[in-house]
């Protein structure tokens, strides 16, 4: 199951509320098989079944939606408007809404209707990752699946990366680096929006954790679009004046972009050994910005900080 790939996060549906996340998402005819009854088999899945014109579902809904925010991945939530759904109400016998089915591998487990207090929704959700556990008594060697997840996304093969992140989340919801690891996975296979939301709508418990704001640099950076071209025409600049230390610049954060790290780096270093104030010191602030969005286990910011300290202590 590969938690948010491809669904459109962050929109506004019939209500006038916001699709929060890869955990909280809009379903239908169309995709309930996938986004409710197959992700289930990993990981519980809420279906809130609700209408514009329903009161209690306004007050019910976003209390569905934090709830399910903050475990983090343990429990996803589907959000169908029966107004537009009517043969998924009537498959399901929908006599009123809201009305909410969970569902675990597949099968619907439990069911309410009407709106209920959040200690009661925290409640049912604690139960459902309790059932989840029981169902996968073979806990995950997170560390190791870490590290494997990791060198997945090295080698470019991210949905399996992805679903080694969904299911570190799934067994526990407080693992910042699977959080930011799923982001960067979405960022990898260009889907910015999406991880800028994901990043934006982490868990208060991790939301300051090193590894998310390592992924939210790496995001920023991400925006740089870059082209053989335009590394063409700072190349030529430098040609003309070695000392514009503007272009120079301007190339760096277009060859990080590319994926040209070392050759990025190296541009950098070189404008600090031709003028290391330069504009207050952007360059080696802007390197410090490159290690941090690459991780401090990445070889390549180890050889970065070699050629600093060397630069530096010269």
């Amino acid at each position: 199951m590969l938690i948010g790939m491809g669904q459109k996060t962050a929109k506004e549906n019939q209500t006038g509320r916001t699709v929060d996340s890869a955990f909280v998402f809009d379903a239908g005819i169309q995709d309930f098989e996938e986004k409710v009854i197959q992700a289930s088999l990993t990981v519980p899945v809420l279906a809130d079944f609700w209408a514009p014109w329903c009161g209690p579902c306004k007050q019910l809904t976003p209390v569905l939606e934090q709830l399910v925010q903050e475990a983090g991945g343990k429990v996803l939530l589907a959000k169908i408007n029966i107004d537009d759904n009517p043969e998924l109400a009537q498959a399901l016998r929908i006599q009123s809404v809201p009305t909410v089915f969970a569902f675990f591998q597949g099968q619907p487990v439990t069911a309410f209707m009407g709106a209920r207090p959040a200690s009661e929704v925290k409640g049912l959700i604690d139960q459902l990752t309790a059932l989840a556990r029981q169902a996968q008594p073979d806990a995950l060697d997170i560390p190791a699946t870490l590290a494997q997840a990791a060198d997945l996304m090295a080698e470019g093969r991210l949905a399996e990366a992805q679903d080694l992140y969904a299911a570190i989340l799934a067994q526990d919801g407080t693992q910042a680096e699977a959080y930011a690891g799923l982001a960067r996975t979405m960022m990898a296979a260009g889907d910015t929006g999406q991880a800028r939301d994901l990043l934006n709508h982490a868990p208060e418990t991790m939301a300051s954790h090193p590894a998310l704001a390592a992924a939210r640099t790496a995001l920023e950076l991400a925006g740089n679009k870059a082209d053989d071209h335009a590394v063409r025409t700072y190349e030529a600049r430098l040609r003309t004046d070695e000392n514009d230390h503007a272009a120079r610049f301007d190339m760096a954060m277009a060859l990080f972009a590319a994926g040209k790290v070392p050759d990025a780096m190296d541009a950098l270093l070189e404008i600090m050994r031709r003028n290391r104030s330069w504009e207050e010191d952007k360059a080696r602030l802007q390197l410090l910005k490159f290690f941090e969005a690459l991780g401090p286990t990445d070889p390549q910011v180890a050889a970065g900080r070699r050629k600093l300290s060397s630069l530096l202590f010269s």
